[in-house]
C-alpha cells in the first residue's frame, strides 16, 4: 500500500528542514491573509505552488523537487527586482530574504541533490 505523507522523516536532514521551511512560509503567507493583508493572485499561487513542492518532496517526486528549487529560486530572484516584493509579498525584509536562502541551499545541498537523485520517481 502507497502512502501519501506531508512530510518524511526519513529523509536527510537537509530535505526535511526545507519541506518544513516551505511549509511554514506557505502557512505565514495564509496567516496574513487571514489578518487582512492583501493577497494577490501571485501570492496565492506561490502559496499553492510552496505546499505543492513540500508535499512532492515528501512523497519522493522527481516534479516536487523541482518545483521547490525553482520557485524558492524565483523567491529569491524577486528580492533584487525593484517592483516584485511590492507584488509578491508581505514577508520582504532582510529576515525573509535569509530564510528563502536557506532554503535553497538546504534543497541543493550535495546531500539532498545525491538522495533526490537516487530515490525520487
Amino acid at each position: 500500500m502507497e502512502t501519501r505523507r506531508w512530510i518524511n522523516q526519513t529523509q536527510p536532514q537537509t530535505l526535511f528542514i526545507a519541506v518544513m521551511l516551505m511549509y511554514f512560509e506557505a502557512g505565514l503567507l495564509v496567516l496574513y491573509g487571514l489578518l487582512g493583508a492583501r493577497l494577490t493572485v501571485f501570492t496565492l499561487a506561490v502559496i499553492a505552488g510552496l505546499v505543492a513542492g513540500g508535499w512532492g518532496i515528501s512523497n519522493e517526486h522527481k516534479w516536487g523537487y523541482y518545483l521547490g528549487v525553482g520557485l524558492t529560486a524565483a523567491i529569491v530572484g524577486a528580492y533584487f527586482i525593484p517592483v516584485v516584493p511590492f507584488i509578491y509579498l508581505p514577508t520582504g525584509g532582510l529576515i525573509g530574504l535569509l530564510f528563502d536562502v536557506a532554503k535553497v541551499a538546504l534543497l541543493l545541498h550535495p546531500q539532498s541533490r545525491e538522495y533526490q537523485r537516487i530515490w525520487f520517481k
